[in-house]
Order: C-alpha cells, then sequence, then structure tokens
C-alpha cells in the first residue's frame, strides 16, 4: 500500500522528468478517446511515455498512447496527456488527480479536457462538440477523498463555477469565429467501462445531463483543487438517446467519429489558445 501523500508523490513524478520537460508550461490539454491526433500540431516536442514518470500509472484504453508530449502547441508552451486514465481500468481516483497535479507542477494554470461521449439530448447529433458547462458526478467517488495536502488545495473546494465561465466564452467565440457549430451542456460521469442501457440514458436525460462518458469528472475535481481554471469540450460520438430506435453501440465506431469531431476541435482549440490566460 502506497502511504505517500498526494503532495510527495507529485514531488517524486515530477523530479523524474523535470530536466525533460524544459520550461514551464501554461496550457494543460487532456486528449479523449480518438483525439490523440492533436497532439501531433505540436512543434518542438518532447515526449515522454508515462512508464518513464516515478510512481505514474500507464494508460491501458484502447487507442490511448500513455504518453506526455510537451512542446509549443499553437503559439503556447502546452504539456498534452495523450491518453488518460480512467477508472474502469482499475486505478484509484487518487491515480487520476496525480496526474493532474504533475501537470499543474509541470507550469500550466490552464486545464483544457476533452472527451469522447455520448448524446442524451436528442437534439444533439453525432460529430457534434459540446462545450461543457457543468458536470454530474455519477462514479459514486471523488479523487478528494481522504488525507488532504493544503500545499496542493483546500480541503472544501468550491465547485460552483468548475468550468470556468470566462473560458466558455473564448471557446463560444472561437467557433463563431471559425464558423464551427457548437453545442452547450452537462456532462455525466460515469465507472464503465459497459455502456449504459437504455433504461439509464433515458434516467440521466431526466435530471438534466445532455452528454455521458466514462472521464473527465475525476480529473476536472482535482484541477478545480489545486486552482487551475477548467475548460472542457465532449466530442459527441454517438446517440445515446435510450429510444426505440436505439443503435447497438462499438467503441471502434465511437473511435472513428472522436477523430471526425477532432477537426472541429482542433479548429476551436487552434484559435482560442492565443487568448487563454497564463498561469
Amino acid at each position: 500500500m502506497n502511504t505517500e501523500t498526494p503532495a510527495e508523490r507529485v514531488a517524486r513524478a515530477h523530479a523524474s522528468i523535470s530536466e525533460r520537460a524544459g520550461a514551464p508550461c501554461e496550457i494543460a490539454l487532456v486528449l479523449g478517446s480518438g483525439l490523440g491526433q492533436l497532439a501531433d500540431a505540436v512543434s518542438d516536442a518532447t515526449v515522454i511515455p508515462y512508464g518513464d514518470i516515478e510512481g505514474f500509472p500507464v494508460s491501458t484504453a484502447p487507442g490511448h498512447k500513455g504518453q506526455l508530449v510537451i512542446g509549443t502547441l499553437y503559439g503556447r508552451r502546452t504539456v498534452i496527456m495523450q491518453g488518460r486514465l480512467h477508472l474502469y481500468e482499475g486505478w484509484h481516483p487518487r491515480d487520476i488527480a496525480l496526474a493532474v497535479y504533475l501537470l499543474k507542477a509541470l507550469g500550466a494554470g490552464t486545464f483544457v479536457v476533452t472527451n469522447a461521449a455520448g448524446g442524451l439530448n436528442a437534439d444533439f447529433d453525432a460529430g457534434d462538440v459540446m462545450l461543457i458547462e457543468d458536470h454530474l458526478n455519477l462514479t459514486g467517488t471523488s479523487p478528494l477523498i481522504g488525507h488532504n495536502d493544503e500545499s496542493i488545495g483546500l480541503r472544501f473546494p468550491d465547485q460552483s463555477r468548475l468550468y470556468d465561465p470566462a473560458l466558455r466564452v473564448v471557446a463560444q467565440e472561437a467557433a463563431a469565429a471559425t464558423g464551427t457549430d457548437i453545442r452547450k451542456g452537462i456532462y455525466c460521469g460515469l465507472n464503465g467501462p459497459e455502456l449504459e442501457t437504455s433504461a439509464e440514458r433515458r434516467f440521466y436525460r431526466s435530471i438534466g445531463c445532455d452528454a455521458v462518458g466514462m472521464s473527465t469528472v475525476m480529473e476536472v475535481i482535482a484541477a478545480n483543487h489545486a486552482g487551475m481554471k477548467v475548460l472542457g469540450l465532449s466530442a459527441i460520438t454517438n446517440a445515446a438517446t435510450g429510444g426505440e430506435d436505439q443503435e447497438p453501440d462499438t467503441i471502434e465506431a465511437v473511435v472513428a467519429m472522436a477523430a471526425v469531431c477532432g477537426v472541429k476541435i482542433e479548429t476551436i482549440l487552434r484559435h482560442a489558445f492565443p487568448t487563454l490566460p497564463k498561469a
């Protein structure tokens, strides 16, 4: 059993890569399923496999390379998680939080998170991009359970503006300026890995959710805890309304549609990055 505090784990992970990481980063970007190609736009990239980071979990999800990519993205010094960690892989919420705290230790003050999600809202189509306005954490857990390191954040962090309103405006303006359609809505975070039943999908929609996925909420809670400003974008990969005409889903189709959405997300981020705040 690991008896290290979160701050000690972060310090050990950071020390193991600090020389390779180079100058401090301004922005952290997490790439979801099917969105890994966004890392290809990084110039002067330094690639650090998760296995090279002391005490760091290794991503096992399909399509997740499991590496940090550090360099210049759209004119900003950026650290990218090309592949994330999920509860369904068996990782503890604190393992997922460690990744976020490491991004903060590398200097990032703005946290941009992307994911692949099913569209609960019947007005959404596969291929849409949704700006996350808020989320419902239905995983039944939190990365903040247990010992709190005051050096990282408060014991009881406020989450009333979890997804930064100013950053949401920046994303909407970027979408408008580039002619990219963007939806807005509430993200529902689950454990997975099984996809939702039709009854579950109808229930999640009835309580106000617009999209559903198996990531993001642990990361965003940790980012908020660490004082980072958060922007979230979902790639709507499939209709998940739970209606009588609900089609069966496959992870292969989800990943393929996420790549289509990735082109739109890249367009939005390319325009938004220059105006994102520094740490």
